[in-house]
């Protein structure tokens, strides 16, 4: 019997397609040692995604598919996560604190992109990365209610914010700062001056991923944080409506102008399954987020049920991930945010902060 070599393994592995990233595991890079010892292999794996919640079953996975080569005797793998910052647009620079800043849109209101992106933000911190979210939405904030946060972010400089802590999220909002009964009677100036401030005068410490929640639209706020602001990627959420889907096409485009890569489409209440007989129905019509993404060539992260637990979770101030972390909508959320940042992942990484400045001073 011919004895495992080296080239044996990383060819067995180049036909295992992680799940997440949707690539085999030599294209993403992932495969950083292979040891071989007699019929005895150890492997290390590098993820560049937080997967705390998954690394059993994927370590499973690959165990599996190395165990059908013949002569194979004992394998081990060693998985560990590494969160990378990813390239911005050009001319910016990732923000301090703040290693990718996502943002997370829709073209109009009513489809549930809050409810998604506060439920994304705490399924990457399940997962073990440092996450935070900015609520972007000036005129009508929602990030506090849902997280079950009031009150001034404190500041020991006078200057900046420190973010308010919620369910290990750090977390900012003009809802902290104003009374939840005052109108926002402002024009859009006043709109981008205040998300400029409420990004770079709050003090982010050491974040993997700053979820930003968007407003729907394509108006001022959108394009400062599409033009001003690094943004890592984006994603888009929908539901299967059509009326949605053409303004999330909007969204969808405004992102490629600026050349934010899109990360991937979330179809919202994809279906309604009645808590009494069990019968699935599509209100809000199929199939658009699949169209959406294949007309566009992004990629369809998942399905959210159409479920009154989701909505009445975030009204009370604990989102489904945190309310029922062991059922079946969270461990959907946790998909996607696996997906999303897989996606990322396979983005241009930023080596800004790997070189020196230059000075150059007259002697």
């Amino acid at each position: 019997m011919a004895q495992i070599t080296q080239a044996d393994i990383q060819n067995r592995l180049k036909t295992f397609i992680d799940p997440n990233v949707e690539t085999d595991l030599v294209s993403a890079k992932s495969i950083k040692s292979i040891n071989v010892d007699g019929a005895d292999v150890s492997i290390k794996l590098e993820l560049g995604y937080p997967a705390k919640k998954h690394l059993d079953e994927y370590k499973l996975a690959v165990l599996e598919h190395l165990k059908t080569l013949d002569g194979i005797g004992t394998v081990t793998i060693d998985i560990t996560i590494n969160i990378l910052s990813h390239a911005v647009q050009q001319g910016l620079n990732p923000l301090p604190g703040i290693k990718n800043i996502i943002a997370v849109a829709s073209g109009k209101g009513g489809v549930g992109k809050s409810t998604t992106a506060v439920n994304l933000a705490l399924a990457l911190a399940a997962e073990g990365a440092k996450v935070g979210i900015l609520d972007a939405d000036i005129y009508g904030p929602s990030i506090p209610t849902m997280l079950g946060q009031s009150g001034f972010p404190e500041s020991e400089d006078g200057k900046t914010m420190l973010p308010k802590m919620s369910f290990g999220l750090q977390t900012n909002s003009i809802g902290y700062l104003v009374d939840t009964s005052q109108p926002m009677i402002w024009r859009g100036p006043m709109v981008t001056g205040a998300l400029q401030q409420l990004l770079k005068e709050t003090r982010w410490t050491d974040l993997d991923y700053l979820i930003v929640d968007l407003p729907p639209g394509t108006g001022d706020i959108q394009l400062t944080l599409s033009q001003q602001i690094p943004v890592s990627g984006a994603v888009i959420v929908t539901t299967p409506q059509d009326i949605a889907l053409l303004d999330a096409q909007r969204g969808l485009a405004m992102f490629e102008k600026v050349n934010v890569p899109v990360l991937g489409i979330v179809e919202n209440m994809s279906v309604h399954i009645c808590s009494q007989c069990g019968h699935e129905e599509a209100i809000f019509g199929s199939g658009g987020g699949a169209a959406m993404a294949e007309k566009n060539q992004v990629p369809l992260l998942g399905a959210l049920p159409l479920d009154k637990d989701i909505r009445l979770n975030a009204d009370s101030g604990r989102p489904t991930v945190v309310s029922d972390p062991d059922g079946r909508s969270a461990e959907i959320y946790r998909e996607i945010a696996r997906k999303m940042a897989a996606k990322l992942a396979l983005k241009a990484k930023d080596f800004s902060t790997k070189f020196p400045n230059i000075v150059i001073q007259n002697t």
